[in-house]
């Protein structure tokens, strides 16, 4: 039970009103008409400003507009006050058994409460795709929380969602890789090495090294570069891609498609010569000079006829070279490719989550997907920032392990999977976040999620108390939705949870929206606040206790709405992958 949508739905009814009455002219645009929280709770439980968007178009004073709109509404047995406030927004206040009809929805509905059918065809959200060349660090591990958690909000919202990483398993830094191992290959073989500035220094391919001396013995040693390179190469990536998957197995992090990089390229040209030849059929490549990059020349710069795409016809600041000069596919060739791929199996909406260095990528991304798709796909590129990872305020010290970072892997081993999911959330993607590794298991309000895991565990401990306090009751949330009556929810603590709980949908629908997963990890810690004050609140004022055992009526109402409240919660927190304990220890 969405309020907002419901109370929506009966605004364009009384505008349509007024339109019969001759009150408003035919033909309005509705599409900026929205009911909302108002920004001061005090002025009432509900706003919309369709007055004011309207009154333009409609040649009418917005205030005027908005009384005429606010007596239509004062029809309506729901609605017990609506009053026009500033320059024609109109605030109205509901009736109480609005609420407690989103109680017994939220009750009845369980964690399915708020989630919907939000328009839209499939999505495709490529995320993580850190390249194979060793373990991912703690901004890896930023992005892929973020796209796993935009993921399973967007599923939440009805959208169906594939989860897709893209695993760069072509280009030089694997031949790197390659070589970086087949020197610990020999280490293995009992050679003393030292590794040259250029490859991996870090540990962790030293087992890498092992297991080709065990699979290979001495073979390798006696072929040439061109012949042992392709092998250790496929060995290597194969190891770093298993211990990547551990590592987000580890964070709960899944995906339906691991997508390869070299498979773009086979027979011919593979999939990035089909791309060319689609773009020539549309007439969007070109022989032409690009101009040189504003400020100082890179090394490899050259003034040359190249091959170029009209990625400036579609929003890019340039066109874009699409062959090198050896007459190889650029990057940017085979990101079309790629991208055009994900469109042809059927995703109308793609997004890329990626590492805030990827700033100038976006541009000429999604003037890419406009052009490959004729318009029918858009591209979201989200970026984030970077991670200071800190303890007690001091920055923690590299990995042994991976010689250059601290490895995810660290991070989760030391502080677990719920305090690194919330708390990679609990700040929007595209600001720098500061994660206190002696913080975040804090047990404090300070510490959001442990805050917000509490109140869940609080549903279950009064639901304890309760079961001892009155033995035989059927606390169960069938049982409380047949005869709990919540018309005794009058305290305005009972009523800010209520009201908290009625803008679930609203939250989870616009977050969705938006793209914006933080928005569910801020509306939680609200929630789960209003929970404990009114708790606290019962500790002084033993009327205000959920759990009174001369109170039958009451308890059973309480009961009601921390039990509507706590299902919130565990649904907020199972979109941000977030466990959602019964107890606390």
């Amino acid at each position: 039970m969405n309020i907002f949508a419901l109370f929506e739905t009966r605004v364009r009814e009384a505008l349509e009103s007024l339109t019969r009455s001759g009150r408003l002219p035919e033909g309005l645009d509705l599409s900026r008409v929205v009911v909302e929280p108002p920004r001061d709770a005090s002025h009432g439980d509900l706003a919309t400003n369709a007055a004011l968007v309207l009154a333009k178009e409609a040649k009418q004073n917005p205030k005027a507009l908005g009384e005429a709109l606010a007596e239509e509404l004062r029809t309506d047995p729901r609605i017990v006050e609506a009053s026009v406030a500033g320059p024609g927004f109109i605030n109205l206040r509901l009736a109480p058994e609005v609420f407690q009809d989103v109680i017994r929805a939220a009750l009845s509905e369980g964690e399915n409460f708020g989630r919907g059918q939000m328009p839209g065809g499939p999505v495709n959200i490529e995320y993580v795709s850190a390249n194979p060349t060793g373990p991912m660090h703690v901004g890896h591990g930023r992005g892929a929380v973020f796209g796993d958690a935009l993921a399973n909000l967007l599923a939440a919202a009805g959208r169906p969602v594939t989860r897709e990483y893209y695993i760069n398993d072509a280009g030089a830094q694997v031949d790197v890789l390659a070589r970086s191992a087949y020197l610990r290959y020999r280490e293995a073989l009992g050679e003393t090495i030292t590794i040259p500035e250029g490859l991996y220094p870090g540990d962790y391919l030293k087992p890498v090294g092992m297991k080709l001396a065990e699979t290979h013995g001495r073979a390798l040693l006696d072929q040439p570069e061109h012949e042992w390179l392709p092998q250790v190469r496929r060995f290597a990536i194969d190891a770093m891609m298993a211990m990547i998957r551990e590592d987000l197995a580890a964070i709960g992090i899944r995906h339906d498609v691991f997508f390869s990089e070299a498979t773009l390229q086979g027979e011919n040209g593979g999939k990035v010569a089909e791309l060319l030849d689609a773009l020539r059929q549309k007439g969007l490549v070109y022989e032409g000079r690009l101009p040189p990059p504003k400020g100082q020349l890179p090394d490899d710069w050259e003034d040359r006829e190249q091959t170029l795409f009209r990625s400036s016809q579609f929003g890019d600041d340039v066109d874009r070279a699409l062959l090198k000069s050896d007459g190889s596919f650029t990057y940017f060739a085979s990101d079309i490719a790629y991208h055009r791929d994900k469109w042809l199996r059927g995703a109308n909406e793609l997004i890329d989550v990626l590492g805030a260095d990827h700033g100038g990528y976006v541009k000429r991304m999604q003037a890419a997907v406009k052009a490959v798709s004729d318009g029918q796909a858009r591209l979201d590129v989200k970026l984030c920032q970077l991670v200071r990872l800190l303890r007690a305020g001091e920055p923690v010290k590299m990995s042994k392990r991976a010689g250059e970072f601290v490895t995810l892997r660290d991070v989760i081993d030391e502080v677990g999977r719920d305090a690194i999911r919330f708390m990679m959330l609990y700040r929007k993607n595209d600001a720098t976040l500061d994660f206190d590794l002696a913080k975040v298991v804090e047990q404090s309000k300070d510490n959001p999620v442990f805050y917000v895991q509490y109140g869940h565990a609080r549903r279950f401990s009064v639901l304890r108390q309760a079961r001892e306090a009155l033995p035989g009751e059927d606390f169960s949330p069938a049982a409380l939705l047949a005869d709990a009556d919540l018309s005794v929810l009058t305290d305005p603590g009972e009523i800010e949870m209520m009201r908290l709980i009625a803008q679930y949908p609203r939250v989870l629908e616009s977050a969705a929206a938006a793209h914006e997963p933080h928005r569910i990890a801020f509306y939680l810690y609200e929630t789960a606040s209003s929970l404990h004050s009114f708790w606290n609140k019962g500790k002084d004022l033993p009327q205000l206790r959920i759990v009174n055992p001369t109170d039958r009526n009451s308890t059973r109402a309480r009961l009601a709405l921390v039990e509507a409240l706590g299902g919130v919660l565990a649904s907020g927190l199972a979109v941000l992958g977030v466990s959602a304990p019964n107890e606390m220890r």
